[in-house]
This record gives C-alpha cells, structure tokens and sequence, in this order.
C-alpha cells in the first residue's frame, strides 16, 4: 500500500515539474529573424547554447524563431 502512495505521489510531482518547465519554455521572448534583421539588428549562433539570438538593434539579446 505505501509503494502505490509512494508512486502516486512521485507521479504527481513529475506532473507539477512538466506544467512549470513547458509553461517556462512559452514565456521566453523569441521573434523571427527577418523582424530581428529589418529593425537594424542581426542574426547569431551561439555554439555555447545552441541557439540563434537576436543581436542589436530593437530586439537585442531575444531568441530567434524559424
């Protein structure tokens, strides 16, 4: 009986850890690279991360967007 608490309990917390993380993903600003580009910034890779940034320009330092 404790074992199903146990897993119940674990399930729920990993449930929590899922909603927070994907809601968290959704609130990073991104914008597309061509918007980035026609308001005098431009595009760059950073190996470090991965992931094309925004740089310069009105949308200085947000992610890009495909």
């Amino acid at each position: 009986m404790r074992a199903r608490i146990l897993a119940v309990t674990a399930a729920l917390v990993l449930a929590a850890f899922g909603a927070t993380i994907s809601v968290a993903q959704g609130a990073v600003p991104t914008v597309p690279g061509p918007t980035c580009e026609s308001h005098q910034g431009t595009v760059e890779y950073d190996s470090a991360t991965g992931i094309y940034n925004c740089v310069g320009g009105y949308y200085d330092g947000e992610r890009i967007t495909s």
